[in-house]
């Protein structure tokens, strides 16, 4: 049985800075349970909620000890009773686990586990799950986006915001970026934004603007809330939205600014997608998939003991450029 195998795995057991992510080597791989699925993992993506969760500042706290991470990507070395999804061998992509992903081996339900086309490869496949559905539940279930309107997405050149350009510009929206460097804006560029803005110039919201014609912006993605937002809200059109996707504290916002445009702000949060808005957003992933539209931008790449210092990185660097991923 999987219950004698020893694996590696990070372990939490406090919350804290990164050093709280201890690689270690005797760690049981994980048992079955009905309608779950075993996987080799050889690659996991790393993600910004992580790093909020493992310093104790997420509104939700794992009981410790715990393996962070939920965007896998291996093969399916065993499934549990019940699963007809997947089989043993198959190529898959996670967008949750039950166990924890920074491991070699990791356990999820058979409802989170999607096959991966052969065209994308693990560390692709690692960069899938948290940043596109999120970017689908935004634009999508939230804000209600329609062919034909312009977002802005705000911190485009990350692991959602690459998502959001390429889900955007398949939308049929008039798709605007903003990243930190000269590497971002062209990443955003390469990855279906019509025009980009470096959002540490100053004045670049009135070239946002102008862009528009002075008409102002239908939906906003918004990464960096506690920066942005009182500045998104002047910038949108008569009836827009700003979804909220990422913040890092509070902001002083003018309720005026939203009253004088009927707009509306939406918080955007993955975990309570009903499992019939998950399949239809795995079904549209799957088709940008085959068709070739979604093709996840990996960034940084760190092995698995290295992992303290992609989560120093996701939440430090200057400018994100792709998805930051650890490879077995």
């Amino acid at each position: 049985m999987s219950g004698c195998r020893l694996m590696r795995a990070i372990s939490v057991s406090e919350f804290g800075g990164p050093s709280v992510l201890r690689l270690c080597s005797n760690v049981t791989v994980p048992q079955l349970g009905r309608r779950q699925v075993l996987i080799r993992v050889h690659a996991c993506g790393v993600n910004p909620v992580e790093a909020y969760i493992r310093a104790g500042t997420y509104a939700r706290k794992p009981t410790l000890p715990y393996t962070p991470g939920t965007d896998v990507a291996g093969v399916v070395e065993t499934v549990g009773e019940g699963v007809v999804a997947v089989k043993a061998g198959d190529r898959v992509f996670t967008t949750a686990t039950e166990s924890g992903g920074y491991a070699e081996f990791t356990v999820a339900a058979e409802d989170c586990v999607h096959k991966l086309p052969e065209a994308l490869d693990f560390t692709q496949g690692a960069a899938i799950g948290i940043p596109y559905f999120t970017a689908y539940r935004a634009l999508v279930h939230k804000a209600q986006s329609k062919a034909g309107e312009t977002v802005l997405i705000h911190g485009a050149s990350g692991g959602v915001g690459v998502a959001a350009c390429q889900l955007s510009r398949a939308l049929g929206l008039r798709v605007f970026g903003t990243a930190g460097t000269p590497e971002g804006m062209n990443l955003v560029l390469n990855n279906g934004a019509h025009m980009a803005f470096n959002h540490r110039e100053e004045g670049y919201t009135n070239k946002i603007m102008e862009a528009t014609d002075g008409k102002g912006i239908g939906v906003i993605l918004e990464m960096l809330s506690n920066v942005n937002l009182s500045k998104d809200l002047q910038m949108l059109a008569y009836g827009g939205r700003v979804t909220i996707v990422g913040s890092r504290g509070p902001i002083e916002i003018n309720p005026r600014d939203i009253m004088a445009k009927e707009s509306s702000i939406m918080g955007v949060a993955l975990f309570f997608a009903t499992p019939e808005e998950k399949k239809e957003c795995a079904a549209l992933l799957y088709a940008g998939m085959e068709t070739g539209w979604l093709r996840p931008v990996v960034g940084s790449q760190y092995p698995l003991d290295k992992a303290a210092q992609a989560h120093h990185d996701i939440i430090e660097s200057p400018g994100a450029a792709g998805k930051i991923v650890l490879t077995m």
